[in-house]
């Protein structure tokens, strides 16, 4: 019997509204393809993103986490990204403490019209994921 490799890891993405939903938006619109089991939630700040639903996202069966983070755009404030990295360093201890790679939790900056950006981190992240989490 032949196994069955997958194409696309199943991935989270959280995403703001302001800075980086248009970009992920564009993409669609100028047809810039990216995995289709990419599944967004949007969300006002990255800063208040919880461990919780990080780890919550593995238990329900995704491959891996991306935070398109605001960087120095985010209007709630300037210590946004440095909150976001805070968070992504906790939850990488979690993630080590329930045996899981930590490197399936990825973050980055995505402006507003990083749409190109996005795809790029998303086709490099689904990559990996497919290495690593492939039986």
């Amino acid at each position: 019997m032949t196994e069955k490799i997958r194409k696309s890891a199943k991935i989270l993405v959280f995403s703001t509204e302001k800075i980086s939903d248009p970009a992920i938006d564009m993409a669609g619109l100028l047809k810039l393809h990216y995995p289709p089991t990419v599944y967004t939630i949007t969300v006002p700040c990255s800063s208040g993103i919880k461990s919780r639903w990080i780890l919550h996202a593995y238990e329900k069966g995704f491959d891996g986490v991306f935070i398109a983070a605001d960087g120095t755009d985010c209007v709630f404030g300037e210590s946004c990204t440095e909150k976001t990295g805070q968070l992504v360093g906790r939850t990488h201890v979690l993630m080590k403490e329930k045996s899981l790679d930590p490197a399936r939790l990825k973050m980055a900056a995505i402006c507003s019209v990083c749409s190109e950006s996005f795809v790029k981190q998303i086709k490099g992240f689904n990559e990996y994921l497919l290495k690593t989490t492939n039986p």
